[in-house]
C-alpha cells in the first residue's frame, strides 16, 4: 500500500497564543504517524480543503515553501527505502526524513532554527532571526546553497552591502551573530565540517569596536563643570 503524506492544522490543540500546530501526517498502512513542522497558525488563515495557508496569510510564502520542503523529503525517504527493496513504516520513513540532514542547505539549516526557537517559545527571537533571514536572501537573492560558499570574503561583502544602506554597526553585528548561529547548528549535526567555518577568521567582534563612542570623556566632563554661563537674573536685567 501507498503512502499519503500532507500537512495538517491540528485544531485539536491550542497553543497559548491562540494559534494551531502544523503537523506532517504520513499514512502507511493505515497507520498514521504525525510530527510537528515547528510553526504554528490560526486557524482562519488556513484552508482546511488544500491544507494550505490561505492568501491573507502574512506567513503564507515561508510556509508554502516550508511544507512543501518537507513532503518532498519524506517522498525522497520512501523512493530511497523502495529502490533499495527495503520495508518502511510511517515511523521509519518519519525518522529517515529527519535524520538526512547531510545535504541541507544555508536556508534550509536557517527556518530549522527558526523553527526550534518556536517550539521553545521564544516567538520574539524567532521574529527577530525572521528578520536577519530576509536580510540574507535580499542580499544574496537566495540561500540555497552550502555552507561552504559563505567565507570570509562573503561576510565582507554582506558587510559592505549593509553599511551601504546605513545600518548600524549593531545591526550587521547581530545578523551576522544570527548567522553563525546556524553554522553552530550545523556543526553540532555533523552537518558540516569545521573547516568550513568561516567565524574562525571573521570575528564579529571587531564591528562592534567600530560603533562610536557615545560617553564623554573626562576632559569633556571638566569642561561642563567649569562652564560658566549667562544666569537668569542677567538675562532678565
Amino acid at each position: 500500500m501507498s503512502e499519503t503524506i500532507k500537512v495538517l492544522c491540528y485544531k485539536s490543540k491550542t497553543l497559548s497564543n491562540g494559534e494551531h500546530p502544523l503537523m506532517l501526517c504520513v499514512c502507511k498502512d493505515r497507520k498514521r504517524k504525525f510530527q510537528s513542522l515547528g510553526i504554528s497558525i490560526k486557524a482562519e488563515l488556513w484552508d482546511f480543503k488544500t491544507n494550505q495557508p490561505k492568501d491573507k496569510c502574512p506567513n503564507r510564502e515561508r510556509i508554502a515553501v516550508l511544507i512543501s520542503e518537507k513532503i518532498n523529503e519524506i517522498q525522497k525517504a520512501a523512493l530511497d527505502k523502495r529502490i533499495a527493496g527495503k520495508d518502511f513504516t510511517a515511523t521509519t520513513l518519519i525518522e529517515s526524513a529527519t535524520n538526512n540532514t547531510a545535504n541541507k542547505t544555508v536556508g534550509e539549516y536557517y527556518l530549522t532554527y527558526i523553527q526550534n526557537l518556536q517550539k521553545e517559545n521564544r516567538i520574539r527571537y524567532a521574529g527577530m532571526f525572521e528578520v536577519s533571514y530576509s536580510s540574507f536572501i535580499k542580499f544574496n537573492k537566495h540561500l540555497d546553497i552550502p555552507f561552504s560558499d559563505i567565507d570570509v570574503a562573503w561576510l565582507k561583502r554582506y558587510e559592505k552591502w549593509m553599511k551601504e544602506q546605513n545600518l548600524s554597526v549593531s545591526t550587521i553585528s547581530t545578523r551576522i551573530r544570527h548567522l553563525r548561529a546556524v553554522f553552530n547548528l550545523a556543526i553540532t549535526e555533523h552537518s558540516i565540517k569545521s573547516n568550513c567555518y568561516p567565524f574562525h577568521s571573521y570575528k564579529v567582534s571587531k564591528l562592534n569596536k567600530q560603533t562610536a563612542k557615545r560617553a564623554l570623556n573626562k576632559q569633556d566632563i571638566l569642561k561642563v563643570m567649569q562652564y560658566k554661563g549667562t544666569s537668569l537674573m542677567e538675562c532678565l536685567e
